[in-house]
């Protein structure tokens, strides 16, 4: 089926896109680092805390850019979770270094910090904690471990943006924090991301290293008579263009979240029961949390009952999902000789997770339709 009667997402027009993003074109200035590029670092440093907030072309390359930052070497250890998007890792081994991988809580699908003791190694550098469905790690134990053995904490907030932990933005918390603005996040421009600086000592370089290795955005400011380079880098600049679109939902940031809390309640509170009768587990959010909305998915009881929902919502007309491979069992990790992980939470979830359609302008009655087909489907609860 190519045309999905409910899409598992569907980007959505929020606010004024299409007239920033004529502002832009107005302006003549549609490269990098344009007045809605700078507009959107202010209000991500506005609205989440942050020292500094810098855009960037995708949540990937936000990580990158933190790795970078953190002069990650060759035999370097950095320790990420193995149910997460293979980016989370790949950041990391682009600059030699080898991801230890560690298990998840089954409960928030989030880094199981009770193990990080046991991952530890004599090179380890940073931990990367990501924040699955925008529900925040256990960031005080976290961040209690990683000053006890003077690790960096990068977290990978691409679910997260305007989730908090303990009253706090998610993103805050390390070092260097990555968001995404793809098209399947909450606030999306199509394909962006953004680095967010929680220490000032690196701002500096950060903006080198996002210019190519060259010391133009000083210039830009009046800071140097000339730029040069000064070094390393790469381009990480989107275009102004798609720092507008940006820029107009973030400022509907709260009617995105609105209309995503009702979602996701509205899924929550019709699924309840069911669940307790077909042997399905709900998402968790634990009360010191405050979940991004990000989206909802459900925890069948075995792989076949997840074969078996996936493909009676298809034939429903309805696209469902399952989630991310286990990176410790990959044929990538596997050929190049990571260190053997136990991870049999990530297995398991892997095996048995459905993510149900959810986009910014879902309907009730889409979230209906898609109920009412979860609970018409045949599969077993054993």
């Amino acid at each position: 089926m190519t045309e999905w009667r409910i899409p598992f997402n569907r980007p959505s027009i929020v606010g004024d896109e299409i007239s920033t993003m004529a502002q832009a074109l107005a302006a003549s200035h549609i490269s990098g680092d344009g007045s809605f590029t700078h507009r959107c670092h202010e209000l991500l440093e506005e609205q989440l805390g942050v020292s500094k907030a810098l855009l960037t072309t995708s949540g990937t390359h936000a990580l990158e850019l933190a790795a970078l930052l953190l002069d990650i070497q060759p035999g370097d250890d950095v320790i990420v979770p193995s149910f997460t998007f293979v980016s989370t890792a790949n950041a990391f081994v682009l600059r030699g270094a080898r991801p230890i991988f560690i298990d998840i809580r089954p409960d928030t699908l989030n880094l199981d910090e009770t193990q990080l003791e046991a991952v530890l190694t004599p090179r380890t550098r940073a931990v990367v904690a990501v924040h699955y469905a925008g529900v925040g790690c256990e960031m005080d134990a976290i961040g209690a471990f990683a000053q006890a053995h003077g690790l960096a904490v990068v977290e990978d907030n691409a679910h997260g943006l305007f989730g908090a932990y303990r009253g706090r933005p998610l993103g805050s918390f390390g070092q260097l924090a990555a968001q995404s603005f793809h098209e399947t996040k909450n606030v999306t421009c199509g394909e962006g991301g953004a680095l967010l600086i929680n220490r000032r000592d690196l701002v500096a370089r950060a903006e080198i290293l996002r210019e190519k290795g060259t010391d133009r955005t000083r210039f830009a400011r009046g800071e140097v008579d000339k730029y040069g380079w000064v070094d390393i880098g790469s381009s990480y600049l989107p275009s102004d263009l798609l720092a507008a679109f940006l820029y107009a939902q973030l400022l509907r940031q709260d009617e995105i979240q609105q209309k995503r809390r009702r979602i996701w309640h509205r899924y929550h509170d019709s699924l309840v029961g069911l669940a307790a009768e077909r042997g399905l587990t709900l998402p968790f959010v634990p009360a010191h949390t405050e979940q991004a909305y990000h989206m909802f998915y459900l925890i069948l009881s075995s792989f076949v009952a997840r074969q078996q929902l996936l493909a009676h919502l298809k034939r429903e007309g309805i696209l469902a999902a399952f989630h991310y491979l286990p990176l410790h069992s990959s044929e990538f990790a596997r050929r190049s000789g990571f260190p053997q992980a136990s991870c049999p939470v990530t297995e398991r979830i892997s095996a048995r997770l459905v993510r149900l359609p959810f986009f910014t302008n879902m309907s009730d009655a889409e979230v209906d339709d898609v109920v009412s087909a979860v609970a018409s489907c045949p599969f077993s609860a054993a």
